[in-house]
């Protein structure tokens, strides 16, 4: 499953929590409470996605991103993106590999 991508640097992601007052502990617990493993997002793992320095990251997991907009109770298009798709156009198997 291709991972997706966070919009604007996070920036939805950050207005989204300013709009709510939820902080990166609080926005976690109600990942927790829709997340029906109970796991949840870790405030971490939030921050690297709304984050904009060094530790910052553009990529996650469809569940994580699915957790985070349903804690937000937003729409997950509003928060992240599919990566482009691949510009590879001809599959290789093994044997061509090993044929080389």
């Amino acid at each position: 499953m291709p991972k997706l991508l966070r919009k604007g640097d996070g920036q939805p992601l950050r207005d989204e929590m300013k709009r709510q007052k939820l902080t990166l502990d609080e926005l976690s617990v109600k990942t927790r409470t829709v997340d029906p493993e109970g796991r949840g997002v870790s405030p971490a793992t939030i921050g690297r996605l709304t984050g904009r320095g060094r530790t910052a990251r553009d990529r996650c997991e469809l569940n994580t991103a699915w957790l985070i907009a349903e804690g937000l109770d937003a729409r997950m298009h509003h928060l992240f993106s599919m990566p482009t798709q691949s510009t590879v156009t001809e599959e290789r198997s093994r044997i061509d590999a090993e044929e080389e």
